[in-house]
């Protein structure tokens, strides 16, 4: 048993993660795998239904559109899976109108981002993440023959430490793209604030930080949603219950003190801009209050 922040990570044997932010992972990744083979696909990441497979927890989950009850009506594989689409769209045109050589992924999960952006010469992607999320990307990964872009670095962390030292051959003079993909969705305001403490330490100029913030506003409300009730109905994962619920900081402030340019999104502004994708759902929708923060320094 290995925990982040107050959350939990149970690796069982035969390299499954289940229970927590474990499924969460697999859950992001059948979104990635469906939306992939959409005609009209947003993203494209041809390993994500092999950890989906792979995994005991997740091996009946639709991969494919054709697999999924009641298609794009169905609230979580439908509508929340577009929206996991559209973050991973959103999120690599972020890393690549960036263009730096060093990334760092916070929360990797089974991110596969060093194996399908093209990345420029010289390039270093670390991925950060527990021991036994990283030890079943890579078992998936080899299974299938995957084979990076660019030089990849893997690095056990517990995100809510002081992971800095821990980057080994990390450049201080080298702008980094730091992307964190739904990761403070779990932490507490406390370890947010750490977080973005550190990036903006070990960021040179040039720098970017892109990630996502949900302030909770009702969560009567948001309890009831659709979204989470059918999210926990069809695969057992309550996500209210994984979410720090506390108030949150104001990290896209604190980051503009320092001297970043920060920019603050809802998902709805990509949906137009894309013409596919999530749009909002009135009178109360569980999506309306997620912000996606590009900082750039």
């Amino acid at each position: 048993m290995i925990t982040a922040g107050t959350k939990e990570w149970c690796e069982e044997p035969g390299g499954e993660i289940s229970g927590g932010v474990g499924l969460t992972a697999l859950m992001v990744a059948a979104a990635r795998a469906i939306e992939t083979h959409r005609p009209d696909a947003l993203a494209r990441d041809e390993y994500a239904e092999h950890f989906v497979r792979a995994a005991p927890a997740s091996a009946s989950w639709p991969v494919h559109p054709r697999e999924v009850p009641d298609g794009d009506a169905n609230p979580l594989w439908g509508r929340l899976g577009r929206y996991f689409g559209l973050r991973t769209r959103v999120l690599d045109d972020v890393v690549l109108d960036a263009g730096n050589r060093q990334m760092v992924l916070l929360g990797a999960g089974l991110d596969t981002r060093a194996f399908r952006l093209d990345w420029p010469p010289g390039s270093v992607v670390y991925e950060l993440d527990k021991p036994g999320v990283l030890a079943f990307k890579q078992e998936v990964l080899d299974a299938v023959g995957a084979r990076p872009r660019t030089t990849r670095r893997t690095i056990p962390a517990d995100l809510s430490t002081d992971w800095a030292g821990l980057l080994g051959e990390f450049r201080l003079d080298e702008p980094t793209t730091w992307v964190v993909e739904g990761l403070l969705l779990y932490l507490s305001a406390d370890a947010e604030r750490h977080l973005i403490e550190i990036m903006d330490r070990l960021s040179a100029p040039g720098s970017t930080i892109v990630y996502e913030i949900k302030p909770i506003r009702d969560l009567a409300l948001a309890r009831d949603h659709p979204i989470y009730t059918s999210t926990k109905t069809q695969i057992g994962i309550d996500l209210l219950a994984l979410f720090d619920l506390g108030r949150r900081p104001d990290s896209a402030a604190a980051l503009s003190s320092r001297g970043w340019t920060t920019r603050v999104h809802t998902p709805f502004d990509f949906t137009r801009r894309h013409g596919r994708g999530p749009l909002p759902d009135p009178p109360h929708d569980a999506l309306e209050s997620n912000r996606w923060v590009i900082a750039t320094k």
